[in-house]
């Protein structure tokens, strides 16, 4: 069968190319043509748009770019009629998704949407749109099946797609890292500033202002390739601070502790056992109709999940290189800040799941489609 498939972010390109194993395990013969990244093509899809191109995150920024989003809209759906495909799957990237959703389904194309909008923190109404435009959709949030039910609707939940994507029992190989990226011994602080532009050019300076606070620690950054090395060095001028390209686990597993911004990474973090504060800046117009439209007591995945304020959260004005410092600094020591933290990622592993998720995503996919093969 063909599947046409589209992930506009980095955790989507992971979270799409788990899912297209999982295809491919029942139909050999699957082809897949995609939206996403270097993980999706590695899984036998034809990358037709990267998602480095597609990346816009804030109200702002979708309107700046409003010009690329609205051909790359066309495009995609002259694409989608043009190869014809058994099945449309749409993962996460709801602004550009959502849009595709409904013109596949009046089509009469196969709709599934692999981690579908988390409708329950903003425009609830939503729900309704997303259950006419797919034919089957799935959730990563054990409390979202109940949401979708309250308004008469099925998804189904087969767990967070994360732990299907981090090896929690892979070795912790300091020495190796230390050598293969020329880093002194020296405890680590892992900095991990987003995988856009825009969150780099926020975030970065900001992260790099607390460095001379913490003598006794080296700070290291985990970098995207895709965005390439002289945008790094830019932003981080003179300041002595390593850049690690693709690691980004391997960085964490041999951190001390981490600053990261809000999104799929505080999960990462959390699930690798390391302690973090988050933050994030949007622009200022982004923030004040966020304010306005997005009703959810926290940003951060990990105290969105255990239903509590358990990592510190560092949000536009109040993200600072002082308030960034107060926050690490009890983290860092063996202690109680630290300790408390460690044992509420213990519960959020249990709130999780473990992997598979993505797997069982396939096979029901499957099932609707009627495919019963296993290779």
């Amino acid at each position: 069968m063909k599947y046409y498939i589209i992930a506009g972010e980095a955790s989507g390109d992971m979270h799409a190319s788990k899912l297209m194993k999982g295809l491919k395990k029942r139909d050999p013969q699957a082809e897949f043509r995609c939206w996403g990244g270097e993980q999706m093509e590695a899984a036998g899809g034809e990358i037709v748009k990267h998602y480095r191109d597609l990346a816009f995150m804030g109200f702002t920024e979708v309107l700046l770019n409003l010009k690329t989003i609205l051909r790359n809209i066309r495009f995609c759906k002259q694409d989608i009629t043009q190869w014809n495909p058994d099945a449309v799957i749409l993962v996460d990237y709801p602004g550009f998704n959502m849009r595709i959703a409904g013109f596949a389904k009046a089509k009469g194309f196969k709709v599934f949407y692999y981690i579908a909008p988390q409708v329950w923190a903003w425009r609830k109404r939503r729900v309704h749109k997303i259950h006419r435009d797919t034919d089957l959709a799935f959730v990563v949030m054990p409390f979202e099946k109940e949401f979708h039910a309250g308004y008469g609707y099925h998804v189904e939940y087969t767990g967070h797609p994360m732990p299907d994507s981090i090896d929690l029992d892979a070795a912790n190989n300091d020495e190796g890292f230390r050598k293969t990226n020329q880093l002194n011994d020296k405890p680590i602080i892992a900095l991990l500033p987003g995988s856009r532009k825009q969150e780099l050019k926020r975030l970065l300076p900001i992260m790099l202002g607390i460095i001379g606070k913490f003598p006794g620690y080296q700070f290291v950054i985990a970098g995207v390739k895709t965005l390439g090395e002289d945008y790094y060095k830019k932003l981080m001028k003179s300041f002595p601070v390593k850049i690690v390209f693709g690691q980004t686990y391997e960085l964490l597993r041999v951190s001390r502790a981490a600053v990261v911004a809000s999104g799929t990474a505080t999960l990462e973090t959390a699930m690798l056992q390391v302690p973090q504060v988050v933050c994030y800046r949007f622009s200022l117009i982004s923030a004040a109709l966020g304010t306005l439209l997005v009703h959810v007591e926290f940003a951060s995945l990990v105290n969105i999940i255990l239903g509590r304020l358990s990592v510190a959260e560092l949000l536009q004005y109040k993200f600072t290189p002082s308030s960034l410092s107060r926050e690490l600094a009890p983290l860092l020591p063996d202690g109680q800040a630290r300790s408390r933290m460690l044992d509420d990622y213990k519960e959020l592993l249990l709130k999780v799941g473990k992997a598979g998720a993505s797997d069982k995503a396939a096979g029901i996919i499957a099932e609707r489609l009627s495919i019963n093969k296993l290779a």
